[in-house]
């Protein structure tokens, strides 16, 4: 049996993507009495020991030092990616949101904050070798999903001055996917009639190559795991969050069975703008280049001090999340809510 300090967590967004899983996780961990979840559509049902609230973090009203109260740690995850056209509308519940939960943390005197920061709040990258947690973190000023998580980076460098009692820890996770997720992230990203089956390989005649474009992934059970372990740590400070390997029109052609075809970036660019632009395509041109420019991570910091490790590769993530979006997979919350169009 554990002897460890029993700790009472709160979880933002804990409905979502990454929040479904850490709130599993902790509510099977002995050496936590409680999980407190918060999110603006409470699921009618969820493990035990977890506790709901329904709480609107753009609502100037919510009451969150009465959430935090008597919490050990938050695990900050609370995210909007759309309107992607209005995005003084996603700087409300992100931007504005996170300070309510910062300025709360500090006057209910919780000892840890943990924050989901992403790869994209780094600034373009150097292309030819991987980067760690001290490369400058500046985004990429054109799309609003890496301007919000950059400007947070520098609203807590203002916090950890002002507070410095308060151990904060900064996850930046690269693109997160499980099999739960994928009818969530289609619609966020493909939008909410593309259809799933259209992953199916037989129904895919090339790919599209852009040069440039490399990303990495990991499992979302991996990152809420990573979340874990920093709440029972020490550990303060950013760490990055990724698996082996990076993952390429090259890999994907290959798990697809697909030939990758060479496209030019203007000519993707073009295509996505006007889709965009007829609101046929929730996903903006302004991340498609702020994706191209990520770097590559290296996750040294986070095995070192973390004692994490990724249990799957991103080659698994990948396999795992396309058959998801073939089946219309989902889970029992209303924005990972399932639905297979096609």
């Amino acid at each position: 049996m554990s002897t460890a300090a029993k700790r009472m967590i709160v979880v933002t967004g804990a409905t979502g993507n990454v929040g479904t899983s850490l709130v599993r996780l902790l509510a099977q961990d002995p050496d936590v009495t409680g999980v407190r979840g918060l999110a603006r559509r409470v699921p009618d049902l969820g493990p035990d020991r977890v506790k709901w609230s329904r709480v609107d973090l753009a609502s100037e009203q919510a009451d969150l030092v009465k959430e935090f109260e008597g919490a050990d740690a938050v695990v900050h995850l609370a995210w909007a990616f759309r309107p992607t056209h209005v995005p003084v509308a996603t700087w409300g519940t992100n931007v504005l949101g996170s300070i309510r939960v910062f300025d709360a943390v500090a006057a209910a005197e919780v000892p840890t904050l943990v924050h989901a920061s992403s790869v994209g709040a780094y600034s373009p990258g150097p292309g030819d070798h991987t980067v760690d947690e001290s490369w400058p973190t500046h985004g990429w000023p054109d799309a609003a999903y890496t301007r919000e998580k950059a400007y947070l980076e520098r609203t807590l460098d203002a916090f950890e001055y002002r507070h410095p009692a308060i151990r904060v820890v900064r996850m930046r996770p690269a693109f997160l996917f499980k099999r739960e997720s994928a009818s969530e992230q289609r619609r966020i990203f493909g939008g909410r009639f593309l259809p799933g089956p259209l992953a199916r390989p037989e129904l895919l005649p090339f790919l599209p190559d852009v040069k440039g474009l490399r990303v990495q992934a990991l499992h979302t059970d991996d990152a809420a795991r990573a979340c874990q372990l920093a709440v029972h740590g020490a550990a303060r400070g950013a760490f990055n969050l990724a698996a082996d390997p990076p993952l390429d029109a090259a890999m994907l052609g290959e798990l697809l069975g697909t030939r990758p075809v060479r496209l030019p970036r203007t000519a993707a660019r073009s295509a996505i703008a006007a889709a965009w632009g007829l609101r046929l395509l929730p996903a903006s041109p302004h991340l498609f280049d702020a994706v191209l420019r990520l770097p590559l991570m290296d996750c040294t910091r986070a095995h070192t001090e973390l004692g994490w490790t990724p249990r799957r590769t991103a080659t698994e993530v990948l396999e795992e999340f396309l058959r998801g979006l073939q089946e219309g997979a989902g889970a029992g919350t209303a924005p990972l809510q399932g639905r297979k169009v096609g």
